[in-house]
């Protein structure tokens, strides 16, 4: 069609008339490409869920296509005074951003993650990795986007009056409009009631930001603020993905070797600790059986029990508490009808052991009578307890212990390590080095009881931490647990006693996530591959080649290998420490690294990939 040579404001109405339609057709094409991110979540289950599911699918692209229109395209049609320039820009810049947002569903697909300034380091890097090892080839489509876009552009333009005629402009404006207002209003409802078919899907689509109403429902009496807080921590993060776990059903080979499980949780006790020095009786015992000198938690605070429970990292701990699975080691111990034992000197005040951990029916038999529990009391508690154990029966044990944790609070304790100055972190240090020297003579009375019992020989006893505990030791003015990822706070002991296993020291590096699996194949006699239900691998398997431990929490993880430890978060931002936790201002994490922790990391969302 020939310009007719109207006037400006003729030439300009026309353009923007023509670059609706435009955008309305790359809305259509962007909308097909995103059908992938669809493909690569979880279906929902409700008619719901489904429905805020197509809404936002169509709202959402017809808002980012239209966004781009208002302040890109719609701008330049006042400002380019020729048509065939104007129509050559918004084909360069439609390629541009369909090509973007096939590279985000690459990236969506591979990793489960939007393109980010981790996830363009990984597109772009030399090292070969899965995510960049197919990804070029995304590029052989540019120049077909790039024909189909000048097709497009001249089919619009020569069919501009037609298409003017049709007269179904409104109607299809009124679809996206009501599409993207519904799905906020429908999210709103959703984030309200924490109803996870639907805030589950937060992440979907690029560029995504639901709208949350709570300070506004509140405000009009709409939205009880303790109710809404009460409900989030029994349903977990509103946003946490839909879990499977186990991948695969699990499969046994027999009923096991029936060997009575001990496990003593020492709250915040570091891994240097454990010397002749500081814990005579642990130390003792360690050399007696077997020690896991370079042990690592799976977290800087309470996540390091979820770890050792489920054997995943705990970034998976939202959406364990959301569904509700227990942990598949204290399942299967209780089909085998394992008598249960659990005690704690503080008794579990923590929410995860009853929100995720331990059943309703196993805390019931938990001692609630004392007002205040001490880890007196619950040795002395734990000690009855083993003492009415039938030998013909098996049992689980787990008893938490809090003196170190409460160091500062300890007034009644010998104090055997003075601080050689008055600074306050030697000063702190001192205390916890004499609330560690406490705990250790509880913990030998703990172990003279398990072994002057009918049943030591047939119970596998592991005693280990949480996590461990820093005073300013890598000299970032961190004290205390979960303000960072070094040796400090992160490492901790493992001792273990195992029937007819050789006393050994163990110096390659070992997780908390090893815990389940070691317990699932030596004692349970499971056959399934320990990668349908964990992320660890077998404590005794000296075959295993690892050169990384992951560690961390729904807000970020840690992947620490022998010479350095890279700290990303979850908006895919990173950070590279050396050996002594000090920060490498240009370090450059190995990316085939990052693709192994972070595919770890939604390796239970994905059924079909393993």
């Amino acid at each position: 069609m020939v310009d007719s040579g109207n006037t400006y404001s003729d030439k300009v109405s026309r353009i923007i008339s023509w670059g609706h339609w435009f955008s309305f057709f790359n809305i259509i094409a962007a909308m097909m490409i995103g059908t992938r991110y669809i493909i690569q979540s979880d279906w929902p289950d409700t008619f719901i869920s489904q429905l805020y599911l197509c809404l936002s699918w169509v709202g959402h692209f017809g808002f980012l296509v239209f966004a781009i229109y208002v302040l890109v395209l719609f701008p330049l049609s006042f400002i380019v005074p020729s048509q065939r320039l104007m129509r050559f820009l918004s084909v360069v810049i439609g390629t541009l951003g369909l090509t973007i947002l096939l590279l985000d569903t690459h990236s969506y697909q591979q990793i489960h993650l939007h393109l980010s300034p981790l996830v363009w380091e990984l597109l772009l890097s030399k090292e070969k990795t899965e995510i960049n090892s197919q990804w070029q080839y995304l590029f052989i489509v540019v120049p077909i986007i790039f024909l189909l876009q000048l097709m497009l552009s001249e089919w619009v333009w020569t069919k501009l009056r037609k298409l003017s005629h049709k007269q179904v402009g409104k109607p299809i404006a009124i679809i996206f409009f009501v599409s993207f207002i519904g799905s906020h209003l429908i999210h709103i409802w959703a984030d309200a009631n924490i109803y996870r078919p639907i805030t589950s899907q937060r992440s979907n689509f690029p560029l995504s930001y639901p709208m949350t109403a709570k300070t506004f429902m509140e405000k009009y009496g709409l939205l009880d603020k303790q109710e809404y807080q009460r409900l989030r921590e029994a349903k977990g993060a509103e946003g946490s993905e839909l879990i499977r776990y186990p991948i695969e059903p699990l499969s046994f080979k027999d009923q096991g070797h029936g060997y009575n499980v001990m496990v003593v949780m020492v709250d915040s006790l570091r891994s240097d600790m454990l010397t002749e020095g500081y814990m005579p009786n642990l130390w003792q015992f360690s050399s007696q059986n077997i020690n896991f000198s370079r042990h690592y938690s799976t977290s800087n605070d309470m996540s390091g029990v979820f770890g050792l429970f489920y054997g995943l990292p705990g970034g998976y701990s939202e959406s364990i508490k959301a569904d509700g699975a227990s942990p598949l080691l204290l399942q299967t111990l209780t089909k085998r009808k394992y008598n249960f034992g659990l005690f704690s000197g503080s008794n579990f005040d923590d929410s995860l052991y009853y929100q995720s951990i331990f059943s309703e029916s196993q805390m019931s038999e938990v001692n609630t009578e004392e007002t205040e529990q001490t880890d007196t009391n619950a040795i002395e508690d734990w000690t009855a307890w083993l003492a009415k154990q039938p030998t013909d029966e098996s049992w689980f044990s787990y008893l938490e212990l809090e003196t170190v944790a409460d160091y500062e609070e300890l007034s009644d304790i010998d104090d055997r390590f003075a601080p050689e100055k008055s600074t306050a972190d030697q000063i702190l240090s001192a205390k916890y080095k004499n609330a560690v020297a406490h705990l250790d003579s509880q913990l030998g009375s703990v172990i003279e009881s398990l072994r002057q019992s009918e049943q030591y020989q047939n119970t596998v006893i592991i005693i280990t931490s949480n996590h461990g505990m820093e005073f300013n030791d890598t000299n970032t003015h961190s004290w205390g647990a979960n303000s960072n990822y070094s040796k400090y706070q992160l490492q901790v002991p493992l001792v273990v006693h195992w029937p007819n296993k050789e006393a050994q020291v163990i110096e390659r590096a070992t997780s908390h996530l090893d815990v389940v699996p070691t317990l699932m194949e030596d004692v349970l006699n499971v056959s399934s591959d320990s990668k349908d239900y964990s992320s660890g691998i077998n404590l005794f398997d000296d075959k295993s080649n690892r050169s990384w431990i992951i560690a961390g929490d729904s807000r970020e993880i840690a992947l620490i290998t022998k010479n350095n430890t890279t700290v990303i978060d979850k908006f895919g931002n990173y950070k590279v420490y050396d050996e002594n936790y000090q920060r490498l201002q240009k370090g450059k994490p190995k990316l085939s690294l990052l693709m192994q922790g972070l595919s770890e990391l939604k390796r239970f969302y994905h059924p079909n990939e393993k």
